[in-house]
């Protein structure tokens, strides 16, 4: 059976007491040795790690990072806007989005970076900013992931200028007299090292073509082993051919290229565990006789299981003492036959019972590996269930409260009434 990760049952039961269930809750210890970690990532002539915020993008995560000195990698305007109203500097923060947001010129001016991710991006930004500086996103033309949803490169992904079109950017910054100051690439989230490394290589020929860069951003999407069978991305072990491979090119060209990363899942995975109550536990008859563990959380709180077959562990923290063991398929509170935490690997469709501690109604139930795309990516309000609360745990095991418990009243305060003339 899974364990704990940095809560004990005594913490975890007075955090309860303190905030309610259902409850993030993060660990600032874990967060900053992952980000000391990634900040010793290697390199040949200088590093920027920057945070990609649609992870988790409360501010005091935000804030913990920025002091550390990590940047900012936002996928939308209204995260560069979440970002600023946090306290992050606009220079440390760089947008890379599926769509340009209709306040481009106005945040552009506030000083942040920005990745062109189409052709049609670079040609309104030349139009907006002429003889301005940005970045292009490619799609190499290579891709991995942990699912066929994750994996963000190669020819059935949309993000980024696929690496054929190079001369049609050329020819834009030509025309809009345009300095192309970064490449960026990103193949997926939970990639193949081998796969990344490949695409680095790939990466690095870009850069040769395009003489005015000076910074390449290799993206993240470093692999994180949430479950014990797990085997997490080695930085160090990923990052020493690449930074080899900088190295060659000064070589060969001259250029020192600067390096930047900009790691998600691996900065927050692991530094959070969602705090649940066993709201019920019941069974099914017959020769395929199932029992089930009813959570107060679910695709409200943790989308992933459902969304990818995610595996989470689960920690049964029972009341009473007991060396009772069961096998249990683990259901949220939606009213949602997908709403499920306990998937078979890479087949959301199937469950899979698992082995946990002898669970009754009032126990605590533990989903660890909460940090990334969870409190972020959700079911958020489904069936009108308000967003949990979150807190941060400081090296004294004493819990801040950084976002409060929804209203019921919050899910509807913007609805418009209809009233028959």
């Amino acid at each position: 059976m899974e364990t704990l990760r940095f809560l004990t049952p005594e913490l975890a039961r007075s955090l309860r007491d303190d905030f309610g269930t259902p409850l993030y809750v993060y660990d600032l210890g874990s967060l900053r040795q992952q980000a000391e970690t990634a900040l010793a990532f290697p390199n040949a002539y200088g590093l920027t790690v920057r945070f990609a915020m649609k992870a988790a993008p409360n501010a005091a995560i935000l804030q913990v990072f920025n002091r550390m000195g990590l940047h900012i990698d936002a996928s939308s305007g209204f995260e560069v806007r979440r970002a600023l109203a946090a306290g992050v500097p606009a220079d440390h923060i760089s947008l890379s989005s599926q769509e340009m947001p209709d306040d481009f010129a106005e945040l552009f001016e506030t000083g942040i970076r920005f990745n062109a991710c189409s052709l049609n991006q670079l040609t309104r930004f030349g139009r907006l900013f002429p003889g301005g500086r940005c970045g292009i996103r490619f799609n190499p033309g290579l891709g991995s992931g942990g699912t066929g949803k994750t994996n963000v490169g190669g020819p059935h992904s949309s993000f980024g200028i696929w690496h054929e079109w190079a001369p049609q950017v050329e020819e834009i910054a030509v025309e809009h007299e345009l300095v192309i100051e970064r490449i960026h690439t990103h193949i997926g989230s939970g990639s193949d090292p081998a796969v990344w490394e490949k695409v680095s290589g790939m990466s690095l020929d870009l850069v040769r073509r395009f003489t005015s860069v000076t910074t390449l951003n290799l993206g993240g999407g470093f692999k994180v082993g949430r479950m014990a069978s797990e085997v997490s991305t080695d930085l160090q072990t990923v990052g020493l051919p690449v930074k080899a491979a900088f190295e060659k090119l000064a070589e060969e060209t001259g250029r020192e290229i600067r390096l930047e990363i900009e790691p998600g899942t691996f900065l927050v995975a692991n530094a959070c565990s969602l705090l649940s109550t066993a709201q019920d536990i019941v069974a099914t008859g017959g020769e395929q006789a199932m029992n089930f563990i009813k959570l107060d959380a679910g695709m409200t709180e943790i989308l992933r299981p459902s969304l990818y077959a995610a595996q989470q562990p689960i920690i049964v923290i029972p009341e009473e003492d007991s060396n009772e063991e069961k096998d249990y398929l683990v259901v949220g509170h939606c009213c949602e036959s997908g709403d499920i935490l306990t998937p078979a690997p890479d087949d959301p469709e199937k469950l899979l019972p698992r082995p946990l501690a002898g669970a009754k109604p009032g126990d605590l139930v533990v989903i660890e590996g909460a940090g990334a795309y969870c409190s972020s990516m959700s079911a958020k309000n489904y069936n009108s269930f308000p967003e949990a609360a979150e807190v941060l745990v400081d090296e004294k095991q004493v819990g801040h409260l950084i976002r409060q418990r929804q209203a019921l009243e919050q899910i509807f305060q913007n609805e418009v009434p209809y009233k028959e003339s």
